[in-house]
């Protein structure tokens, strides 16, 4: 026999070992394979995919969203090949690469065909959102998170929504989604039924979907309605904020629809009656309630009687007696108040409101303490250029005017007679209930002078007067303390005078006749011209009838004098 025949394989063997090296080209490297878990240790799992050596894929690719590792000897699982052999002679495996890879191709046949996948969002990135698909990262843009663009995105984060895939690029792996997508046919298809319902006067539910300063949007179902602050409530609201939350559901009445425009606005306080009606039965003029104040402002505080009624209480209705500067000084914003309804309008919806009138008006009673004629002593509390004010009682002052403080005396300012403090004694004149005030004269202490000068001074009598004060028109002269009369430059002397200042000095004394006297008016002309005269020719008796010549001059010099005087007393003051 053949020693060589004998040592070579048989056929069998041969096509045994052929088919060893047949299989090993089925294995390729970047595609998926089928493999059997072998065993299980700490850091990895051995896998058999059918090669001449095993596999490896790490421990963690097995790990759960909670961490856990799901995994066991025996399973058949689905791995990529990375590579057909490394340094040590196994495969490089990945379960999850091959995971991936079969979601990827999920993916491109829902893309293909439009339909929607679903995803957690994970965090926030530059941009938009990070969503994962499954063990995929797809990016939704800001502007594809709702129908209107968001500035809190953090709020999404975790959720789990729908999306639509509105770009797919494998090659790159970008994957880009929208919820705005769904968002828009689920409104459409939600309009059309809400608009079949919409018409004025119609209750509807809505949810709060945004706030603002000046309002709240309501979602309708598909359209949004215009809740504005001003129909929110009857009473006052600051805030929409301090009525109604984002996500709140809410009835609200329509209160107009505009079709073409699909603009809609919504009612809130509508649902209830308006407390305005029936008014002015409940709040008369004249009675008590109790109110709580809302709003202070510089002339007055508004007070809340219900809500959606309320009264403002002016300044000058706080007080009886003392000048408030401001409501803050009286009352605060949430003080529970007893007022009175001075006045309600029902048409303007105001109400005019009162709190001094709680309590008796004081100006009432000093008629009866303080009759006309009655003398009083009190302090100087303020000193003004038009008189002084003397305390009469807490709070109630009265005036002395500048013009009742002297008979005689010609005062330029109170100030030059009195200081603030001073204790005086003054007369009631006269007490003005509806205008709160108090008149009161010093004056009027003593008789009238003016009463007697008349008999005092009669036409035609010499008197010894002196210069006080000089003017165009001729002199003032000083018959007797706070008595003067004017020489008008007529009666200086005999001749013609251009400047009185050139016959008469201030301070110096003269001679002079008393032409005629006006006690109402508080005037006397005099005359130095007609006493010269007299005195030159020997008549010293004095004509004090009407008939007597300086009778008829003082009539025809009366009216020209006094005109000039009271001229020349506007000047001076």
């Amino acid at each position: 026999m053949n020693t060589k025949t004998e040592n070579m394989p048989s056929l069998a063997d041969f096509e045994a070992l052929l088919s060893e090296f047949d299989v090993a080209p089925q294995i390729r490297e970047n595609e998926i394979a089928v493999g059997k878990v072998l065993e299980v240790n700490k850091d990895y799992v051995l896998v058999d995919i059918g090669f001449k050596s095993e596999g490896r894929v790490s421990l963690s690719e097995f790990a759960n969203m909670s961490g856990k590792i799901e995994v066991a000897a025996g399973d058949t699982i689905e791995v990529l090949v990375e590579s057909r052999e490394d340094d040590s002679g196994r495969c490089v495996l990945s379960k999850e690469k091959a995971d991936r890879r079969k979601i990827w191709k999920q993916l491109s046949v829902k893309a293909d065909d439009n339909i929607l996948v679903r995803g957690v969002i994970r965090n926030r990135i530059k941009g938009g959102l990070n969503v994962d698909l499954g063990g995929v990262k797809a990016f939704l843009p800001g502007s594809q998170v709702e129908l209107r663009p968001t500035r809190n995105l953090d709020k999404y984060i975790g959720q789990e929504y729908a999306f639509k895939i509105i770009k797919f690029d494998e090659s790159r792996g970008n994957i880009v989604l929208s919820r705005r997508a769904l968002l828009e046919k689920e409104r459409d298809a939600l309009k059309t039924k809400t608009l079949q319902k919409l018409s004025e006067g119609a209750l509807i539910e809505g949810i709060v979907k945004n706030i603002t300063d000046y309002g709240a949007f309501v979602d309708l179902g598909g359209i949004d309605g215009l809740l504005h602050i001003t129909d929110m409530s009857w009473g006052r609201v600051t805030h929409p904020a301090e009525l109604f939350n984002v996500g709140d559901e809410i009835q609200v009445k329509v209160l107009k629809f505009t079709a073409e425009k699909e603009r809609v606005s919504l009612g809130y306080k509508q649902l209830t009656p308006d407390p305005w009606q029936g008014a002015e039965k409940r709040y008369p003029e004249g009675i008590q309630v109790l109110g709580r104040v809302v709003s202070l402002i510089d002339y007055g505080a508004f007070v809340e009687l219900e809500d959606g009624i309320e009264g403002l209480i002016h300044i000058s209705e706080m007080s009886w007696t003392k000048r408030i500067e401001h409501p803050s000084k009286v009352v605060e914003e949430n003080d529970i108040i007893e007022v009175v309804v001075l006045s309600l309008d029902n048409d303007s919806k105001k109400v005019s409101l009162g709190m001094k009138q709680i309590n008796p008006n004081p100006w009432t009673l000093l008629e009866e303490r303080y009759p006309v004629g009655t003398r009083i002593l009190g302090k100087i509390r303020n000193i003004t250029d038009f008189g002084v004010f003397i305390g009469i009682e807490d709070g109630i002052d009265g005036l002395v005017h500048i013009s009742d403080i002297s008979w005689t005396q010609k005062i330029k300012h109170p100030s030059e007679a009195f200081k603030k403090g001073d204790e005086i004694e003054a007369v009631v004149l006269n007490i003005d209930v509806d205008n709160e005030r108090f008149s009161l004269g010093i004056k009027q202490l003593e008789p009238d002078p003016w009463e007697a000068i008349p008999s005092r001074y009669p036409p035609g009598k010499v008197v010894e007067v002196t210069i006080t004060k000089i003017a165009e028109f001729g002199a003032f002269a000083e018959i007797e303390d706070g008595v003067e009369g004017l020489i008008h430059i007529s009666e200086l002397s005999n001749e013609r005078v251009e400047d009185p200042s050139h016959i008469v000095k201030v301070g110096e004394t003269h001679k002079a006749e008393v032409i005629s006297v006006d006690a109402k008016e508080r005037k006397i002309a005099l005359s130095i011209k007609s006493w010269s005269r007299r005195a030159s020719s020997g008549e010293h008796r004095h004509y004090s009838d009407e008939g007597s010549p300086n009778a008829q001059l003082g009539d025809l010099l009366k009216g020209k004098l006094g005109d000039l005087s009271s001229e020349a007393m506007m000047e001076e003051e």
